[in-house]
């Protein structure tokens, strides 16, 4: 009888223990949860406090950020993302770094935000935020002014089309069935095409819009238009959902009051979001 009490409360002491084991599990996990929904409101608390949005850049890559002839920083991300800023009630400080450091530079909280053209594309989504797309660009077909026999993609085939060989143009020039001439990037495509040297070259819709706002009397023409267009967003370390619900807020009042297209027709001459 003694050995059943004591197996009886050997066993009760067990189903305790457990029942302890499990409450603290999930007092623990519970307090994970908090902390976590704790760190996310402090982060935008934090960037209020002090008063500042630290933005990651490059500053080297023109029209979108880049160095004007006195020096200045500027371009069209910079104007977006300073007028985000502005409208958080909060002063942009940039922070310049080079493409390949930009993603860590954002892990190690050297900045808040970047603004740098980022693509929205499914493996950065798995780790990183995005504010709502700011920019849209697809695949265009471009041709020297004169040529009026191509006039889709499906007419290149045979055609001599000026591409950067290892880009993503170039597979889509060879998919269509054109000849691909080898060029450093779009302005010596470009003065191949002018030059009538090709007959084609495809490339950025943005690349091509700026290329004209600097030079409006290139005698290229875009004849085609990609149905997939690519977007590009404001890029955040992952759980900054208050900080990216703010910036969304601050860029729909943008576009809706008329600041999104003016910053965009100054550096590209049309709205770069439709």
């Amino acid at each position: 009888m003694k050995k059943l009490t004591i197996v009886f409360a050997l066993l009760v002491s067990f189903m305790l223990i457990l029942s302890a084991c499990g409450k603290d599990e999930k007092a623990n996990e519970a307090k994970k949860k908090d902390n976590k929904t704790a760190e996310k409101q402090d982060l935008l608390a934090k960037i209020k406090e002090d008063g500042k949005l630290l933005i990651g850049t490059e500053g080297t890559y023109a029209p979108f950020t880049f160095h004007d002839e006195s020096g200045k920083l500027t371009g069209f991300d910079v104007e977006i993302a300073t007028e985000v800023a502005k409208r958080l009630g909060l002063e942009p400080e940039f922070k310049e770094t080079q493409w390949d450091a930009i993603f860590a530079g954002l892990d190690a909280k050297r900045f808040d935000m970047v603004a740098n053209q980022v693509g929205i594309r499914p493996d950065r989504q798995e780790k990183y935020d995005f504010s709502d797309p700011y920019i849209k660009s697809a695949a265009v077909l471009i041709t020297h002014k004169d040529n009026d026999k191509v006039k889709s993609f499906e007419d290149v085939k045979g055609l001599n089309s000026a591409q950067s060989l290892t880009s993503n143009y170039g597979d889509m020039a060879k998919k269509y069935g054109a000849n691909l001439v080898g060029v450093e990037g779009f302005t010596q495509s470009v003065e191949l095409l002018a030059s009538k040297r090709v007959d084609v070259t495809f490339n950025d819709r943005i690349s091509f819009l700026d290329y004209m706002k600097q030079r409006p009397d290139a005698p290229i023409k875009v004849v085609a238009t990609s149905e997939e267009a690519s977007v590009s967003g404001l890029m955040f370390r992952k759980d900054s959902d208050t900080l990216v619900a703010e910036v969304n807020k601050a860029l729909k009042e943008m576009i809706d009051d008329g600041t999104y297209t003016k910053i965009s027709e100054k550096w590209f001459g049309e709205d770069v979001l439709k």
